[in-house]
């Protein structure tokens, strides 16, 4: 079955040879700039497919070392996405986008509010 130029297949039912970004990267391996090969749909209930794009595992190229540079960026990102942005203190965990603050601070928002 196709929809547009993409062949969409079921969920469990993709042919050998293609995998999922995820599949690609627990297997070290990563797109590479090659177009979507196919779909993958997961029928769901109330909002309509789940759809997950498919790449070729033979265009697929492996991940890069993990270099000091690589790994001390992703230290810092890590510990940006802690900082509460309202009292500047570390959260001990990854502040929740829907809050937008550390649930301390938003309970006092809240408290203020009411």
């Amino acid at each position: 079955m196709a929809r547009g130029t993409l062949p969409v297949y079921r969920w469990h039912l993709a042919p050998d040879g293609l995998a999922t970004r995820r599949q690609l990267r627990a297997a070290g391996l990563r797109p590479g700039g090659q177009d979507v090969a196919a779909q993958l749909e997961r029928p769901r209930r109330r909002r309509g497919p789940l759809v997950a794009y498919l790449y070729s595992v033979d265009l697929a190229k492996p991940v890069g070392p993990m270099t000091d540079r690589r790994r001390a960026a992703l230290v810092k990102a890590n510990a940006a996405r802690r900082r509460c942005p309202a009292c500047s203190r570390d959260a001990g965990y990854v502040i929740p986008v829907s809050l937008g603050m550390c649930v301390p601070c938003h309970d006092r928002s809240e408290q203020r509010a009411t």
